[in-house]
């Protein structure tokens, strides 16, 4: 009778005894068979349902069990009404699959129930160093009977609960791969980059939990979760948590300003460059992938100099000083209003810090300024920061009122984590709101200040366009609900 035996090897499973099974391929080297870790719950499966023996030496006892569950010390964890229906899809799920649920709606918390139900050695991987720390301060809050370990940002210690970096995970994987049963998977986008999905190739967990506000990706990659991760189980918009209080509802509002005359002077001047190389180029579709350019640049003088030419342009565009005018005037209308003011290059970031005073945080800025901002922006020491990308996800961000899209590119990915900035429940200040009631929800959550989004854009130019994207973006994240739309509205400006 047939018997084969399980082991793992740097980030595959080896299968000793058998001469074909599926997802395995022969190892020419040792002569046995070998398949991807990833594949280790459909061999065992397999292995079940043909009826064949099998001894399996891939996970230590230590990789099944956890050595303590929540503490009855530790803080309640009582699930929001849609955090316990993503729970239970994903058991349903047989432990697999992803989350989708927008910024400030308690994500984390559920990757903390996935971890009680499995009771398993689990791996949290998270894409920065911000979101490693605030992980692990959450873990030691529910499990003070267990040492979270950390991969990443100088730490090498690995426990029954380890937080690693994306990074740290990518290098180690061959080596962690049979020490965690269950994967979680933070930002889960971030894990159908080419390079990244090794990480999940490589581990033999059979129990997997994506987390994410946005899991669409600009480049279609996140096709392949299902197979890495699973499919997902449980989707929410802001929209539709905003209608039961759980998220604060919010307006999204276009201002449209006119450069100034020499503004548009130059951008016209770089943007008819950039068409008439474009037609020397004959390419055969219209608008042209940037990526395409990007890459021909390398070896074609005319595509480098369209390239250059739609950069200048779309510089003047985003970084115009009509826009900065707009964003004095906005400052003004809203005077204590806690405000996020979001653009796309750095130098603008900083020309903003100076003209209004305004604290900023860029991905140069060190960690102890950072956490002294965000600290000062929730105690109101100051009512506003300005950021360029680096606040986008990842960090933890104090309740804001405001957000104001200087400039951004029409990622889907990037203007609903902008949104999502916004979105943290924020009760009203007043006694009357707080005595309130609600026939709908708990007391938790009953009059919520508006969010509002405001996006400043320069008329006349591809800008426009970005911004239909981004529009186009909400649309489609709103299409999965039946719930109303937020008002939006639409401003003309002449500076």
């Amino acid at each position: 009778m047939l018997k084969a035996t399980l082991t793992y090897d740097k980030g595959t499973i080896v299968i000793h005894g058998l001469a074909h099974i599926p997802f395995a391929i022969l190892d020419p080297r040792t002569n046995v068979l070998r398949a991807l870790a990833l594949h280790y719950s459909n061999i065992i499966e397999y292995l079940k349902q043909s009826g064949i023996e099998y001894s399996d030496y891939v996970f230590s006892e230590e990789s099944m069990m956890l050595s303590s569950s929540l503490s009855s010390s530790s803080p309640p964890l009582s699930l929001r009404d849609y955090q316990q229906k993503a729970l239970d899809n994903w058991l349903r799920a047989g432990l697999r699959g992803c989350v989708v649920l927008p910024t400030g709606s308690g994500k984390t918390i559920i990757g903390i129930r996935a971890i009680e139900k499995s009771n398993a050695a689990s791996l949290i991987v998270v894409p920065t160093l911000d979101l490693m720390d605030q992980w692990t301060t959450i873990l030691s809050k529910y499990f003070p009977n267990i040492r979270i370990g950390n991969l990443g940002g100088g730490n090498d210690d690995i426990q029954s609960i380890t937080v690693s970096t994306y990074d740290s995970a990518y290098i180690r994987a061959p080596f962690l791969g049979n020490k965690f049963s269950l994967v979680i998977f933070d930002e889960v986008h971030h894990l159908a980059a080419l390079g990244y999905r090794t990480i999940a190739e490589q581990m033999a967990a059979p129990f997997r939990l994506g987390l994410t506000a946005t899991i669409e990706r600009e480049d279609d990659l996140h096709k392949d979760l299902p197979r890495l991760v699973g499919e997902v189980v449980f989707q929410a918009s802001p929209d539709e948590l905003a209608k039961d209080k759980h998220l604060a509802s919010y307006e999204i509002e276009r201002r449209m300003v006119e450069m100034l005359p020499d503004e548009l002077e130059e951008y016209r001047r770089n943007m008819s460059i950039y068409q008439q190389c474009i037609k020397k180029l004959s390419f055969q579709r219209y608008p042209i992938p940037l990526e395409k350019l990007i890459i021909m640049s390398g070896r074609n003088r005319t595509a480098r100099e369209a390239l250059l030419a739609r950069n200048k342009a779309m510089n003047v565009a985003l970084n115009s000083k009509a826009k900065i005018e707009e964003l004095r005037e906005i400052l003004a209308e809203n005077k204590g209003a806690k405000t996020i003011i979001f653009t796309q290059h750095n130098s603008l970031v900083h020309e903003i810090s100076d003209k209004f005073l305004i604290p900023l945080i860029t991905h140069k800025t060190i960690k102890e300024e950072r956490q002294d901002v965000l600290r000062g922006f929730k105690e109101g020491r100051y009512m506003a920061i300005v950021t360029s990308k680096v606040l986008d996800e990842g960090v933890d961000i104090p309740d804001a009122e405001l957000g104001v899209i200087l400039s951004g590119t029409g990622s889907a990915r990037e203007f609903i984590q902008r949104l999502g900035r916004l979105l943290r429940p924020n009760l009203r200040n007043n006694s009357a709101s707080s005595s309130s009631s609600s026939s709908t929800t708990s007391s938790n959550y009953k009059d919520y200040k508006k969010a509002r989004l405001i996006e400043i854009i320069s008329s006349e130019t591809k800008e426009t366009v970005t911004s239909a994207r981004r529009k186009r973006a909400l649309k489609i994240m709103r299409s999965n609900n039946n719930y109303d739309h937020p008002e939006e509205e639409m401003k003309r400006r002449s500076i």
